[in-house]
């Protein structure tokens, strides 16, 4: 299963955005559903996050990322 985290990047700090990951990200928000197949994974974590102030209230020199990473390892790094 399939988890998605949504990364809010300072372009300041991360100006290519696949640089940025959940080490240097301003703010990380973990998508509260699983998933089992990856192109549904990104688009319900877009979809999430367009619900969200967030997604609408986006401050400038920031952009969202949507990563997809496996919920077990999510589970231990929690843990």
């Amino acid at each position: 299963m399939l988890t998605a985290l949504v990364l809010v990047c300072s372009l300041a700090a991360t100006p290519d955005l696949r640089d940025c990951n959940e080490a240097n990200a301003v703010d990380v928000m973990r998508v509260p559903d699983e998933f089992s197949n990856p192109a549904f994974c990104f688009m319900q974590g877009q979809a999430y996050v367009a619900q969200t102030v967030l997604g609408r209230e986006l401050g400038e020199g920031n952009q969202l990322k949507v990563v997809c990473a496996p919920s077990k390892k999510l589970a231990q790094r929690a843990g």
